[in-house]
């Protein structure tokens, strides 16, 4: 087989990680019950170095911890850690903050949030 033509077949890197985080989101965000104030620590499997324990009544703790738990939480992470209402409320920034492809796969399944980023620009 050609090698160039070889290589077409293979998935991009861009969809491996939109696959990646595809395959971890909750069937809807009412799923998302995790707490909305206090201190919360994540498991190393999240936040393996640097700041593991988040307050989340400070905002941009809140939003760190957001946006570490979208990047590197498992699909049970983003349940127990994120609730519905502090990921809408905090989308408008923090889908600046997260990757491209993150932000893209959460706004494909759930046009809720594209609207909620449109509504506060």
């Amino acid at each position: 087989m050609d090698p160039l033509h070889h290589r077409s077949l293979e998935p991009s890197a861009a969809d491996v990680l939109r696959a990646r985080y595809a395959g971890r989101l909750p069937g809807r965000l009412d799923e998302l019950t995790g707490p909305v104030h206090g201190r919360v620590e994540l498991p190393l499997h999240i936040a393996w170095s640097g700041l593991r324990a988040y307050d989340l009544d400070r905002p941009r703790q809140r939003m760190s911890l957001y946006r570490t738990v979208l990047a590197e939480g498992r699909r049970q992470d983003l349940l127990a850690f994120l609730n519905r209402d502090l990921l809408a409320s905090q989308w408008p920034a923090l889908r600046t903050l997260v990757g491209r492809h993150i932000r893209d796969v959460w706004e494909d399944a759930f046009p809720e949030l594209a609207r909620e980023a449109s509504t506060a620009a």
